[in-house]
């Protein structure tokens, strides 16, 4: 990075102000869902001739127009490589990548820009602590520690780590209700546990894990804790100095923003010892054919050119959730989930998987003895978009002896009509199953 492309970084102007900040009363106030559907230009596709009900935010949001029109601005008006050029367009980019990450880490309150590591998605993010961080760390016998109800990526890496490594992995147990059983998680803490990894949000049951209090308890451990929240990071404020957590992972596609971005947060302390994941332009410092030195960071963690355009869609959505407000999106989801869950309770023979108190967002569910694909197929042909499958969570169906759920989940554009259409959608399922 030159040194004019590094004051330009720094210099760049400041994003909009966090949600935190709204008075009060705006913040707590009702949400014009009508108004804001109108930001989303994908809500007006007819699919199949009927109106569009997406309810599979958990796999994906829409993005609003700020979103689409922030990467479109920026390939049409700003696009260069950025910390590289001496020219003014090369300069513009750079600004406007470094203050997504200044966006970034005020919507998350870390303490420094240099601890927002921007990747292709919470599944790199995750891959490169695993990788960097557990090659360090572990050794034969130590442990890593999981639990039962998480997603793929918060599995597999730790699983090719312990391969490399010797440790042994582990996962905390889930009622059927889909509780984390806390009692056995502090017994599974012991004086060999070097890395806690949990899911904030399970994106197949709903439930929000106490991940303060765990992160306390693997702390006086003297473990290390990562925080997997693709799932929360939309729908309730993160503090991440406030949680203490070691490193949080998310994605830029869950939260209204592009696809292809993720951010990686981390304690400078861990991430200035730990080696680089990647290897190329712009992580390093120096490089001979004999040695190679490091960037600072967070640079030393992005080698290559990265996702410029990504990031500063990213930022864009950050300002379309800070402009509704945290805690007026967060009482919008909570009266249309209750809403939803009281609905699905009276169709006939289904049956919601994930039963936690305190759920949010995500509703899993099995109706009789027909297939989640038949269901999901039948609804599309309605223009009701649900998931179908094991959510990339095979151990959770495992656990529960299924093999596959449908899933609705909820975003900030959706409405009591949207279930209402659901409903109807199931009722209508049920009567082709039963002719």
């Amino acid at each position: 990075m030159t040194k004019r492309a590094a004051d330009i970084a720094v210099a760049a102007p400041p994003s909009k102000p966090a949600a935190a900040s709204l008075p009060h009363a705006a913040a707590t106030a009702q949400l014009d869902v009508a108004a804001l559907r109108r930001q989303f230009p994908i809500l007006a596709k007819p699919v199949h001739g009927k109106p569009l009900v997406y309810l599979d935010n958990a796999a994906t949001t829409q993005k609003p127009q700020s979103v689409i029109d922030a990467e479109s601005d920026y390939y049409q008006s700003h696009n260069a490589n950025i910390h590289r050029g001496v020219y003014s367009l090369s300069q513009d980019a750079t600004a406007l990548h470094e203050r997504a990450r200044t966006t970034v880490r005020r919507f998350i309150h870390a303490a420094e820009d240099r601890e927002i590591i921007f990747t292709r998605s919470a599944t790199e993010s995750i891959n490169l602590v695993a990788a960097s961080f557990g090659s360090q760390v572990l050794r034969k016998g130590d442990q890593i520690l999981i639990t039962g109800m998480e997603h793929h990526s918060n599995i597999v890496p730790w699983q090719l780590i312990a391969q490399r490594t010797g440790a042994i992995l582990r996962a905390v147990p889930f009622s059927d209700s889909g509780q984390l059983d806390l009692d056995q998680y502090e017994k599974l803490l012991t004086d060999n546990t070097r890395i806690v990894a949990l899911v904030h949000l399970s994106n197949s049951l709903g439930t929000i894990n106490p991940v303060k209090s765990m992160i306390e308890l693997a702390h006086r451990q003297g473990a290390t804790v990562l925080i997997d929240g693709a799932q929360w990071i939309a729908h309730g404020p993160t503090d991440v100095r406030d949680l203490d957590a070691d490193f949080y992972a998310f994605s830029g596609h869950k939260m209204y923003g592009p696809t292809g971005i993720g951010v990686l947060y981390g304690k400078a302390k861990l991430l200035d010892a730990m080696p680089p994941y990647q290897g190329g332009g712009d992580m390093i410092s120096s490089v001979t054919i004999e040695e190679t030195t490091y960037n600072d960071l967070p640079y030393k963690f992005e080698a290559g050119t990265p996702n410029i355009a990504g990031a500063i869609g990213l930022a864009a959505a950050i300002d379309f959730i800070n402009s509704i407000g945290l805690p007026r999106l967060a009482a919008h989801e909570k009266q249309l989930f209750d809403y939803a869950t009281s609905r699905l309770a009276a169709v006939p023979n289904l049956r919601i998987i994930g039963t936690a108190p305190g759920r949010a967002a995500v509703i899993s569910f099995l109706l009789g003895d027909i297939h989640p694909h038949d269901i999901g197929t039948i609804l599309d042909g309605q223009g009701i978009a649900v998931r179908t499958g094991h959510h990339c969570c095979q151990p959770v169906m495992d656990r529960l002896g299924i093999s596959a759920t449908a899933r609705a989940s909820l975003g900030a554009y959706n409405t009591k009509d949207d279930i209402d259409a659901l409903v109807a959608g199931l009722d209508s399922v049920i009567r082709m199953f039963a002719a």
